[in-house]
């Protein structure tokens, strides 16, 4: 991430994220180049795509929430993610997604993970439930369209993908933001045995 306003606004916090980096990598740089193109200017969007788990906001405690989070990781299997729509979350998010597929293990994964950021006094921010939690890659912030332009915009990309990019994610990654910038670390997941 490059942008000074975007990096001094998210200093301090600190987000677990799946990185695809084959077919839904492939979709997503696709789906958001041709929305790029369609779109008004002056929107922003996610410079890779990714799917956030988890945010928290514990600038003093970096590396005791990394070491948490690298545990979760190590006895964490491998994680289907499928792309099953392209969507948006309405007013007032505004936001044009890739809508993934709760898969049996996307949804342990997170399951799993709430469970131990549970035993833990982290500070996580926009905290869901299971339940609540929609699964998706952002592909373009859209807030400064006003209502017509948004509604619009969702009703000419809204569908249902058929068939459904799909890929196995192997590690998370770790993103922390500080007086220096975006720092990353890879959380290798388990070696799936059978």
């Amino acid at each position: 991430m490059t942008d000074p306003e975007l990096l001094k606004s998210l200093r301090g916090q600190q987000y677990l994220v799946l990185r695809p980096v084959a077919d839904v990598a492939t979709f997503y740089d696709e789906e958001q180049a041709a929305l790029q193109q369609r779109l008004p200017d002056g929107l922003s969007w996610p410079n890779t795509g990714h799917v956030t788990l988890r945010g928290f906001y514990e600038p003093d405690r970096v590396t005791l929430l990394c070491d948490a989070l690298a545990a979760w990781a190590e006895n964490q299997s491998p994680i289907d993610l499928q792309v099953v729509a392209v969507d948006g979350f309405p007013p007032p998010f505004q936001v044009l997604l890739a809508r993934l597929e709760r898969t049996p293990s996307l949804v342990t994964a997170y399951a799993n993970l709430t469970g131990v950021l549970d035993l833990t006094d982290l500070y996580r921010i926009g905290d869901l439930p299971l339940e609540e939690w929609v699964f998706h890659l952002s592909l373009i912030y859209a807030r400064s369209l006003d209502e017509q332009q948004w509604q619009t915009a969702h009703a000419q990309t809204r569908r249902d993908l058929s068939p459904s990019p799909a890929e196995l994610i192997t590690c998370a990654e770790f993103v922390w933001y500080d007086e220096d910038g975006e720092h990353a670390k890879i959380l290798p997941f388990a070696t799936a045995t059978s």
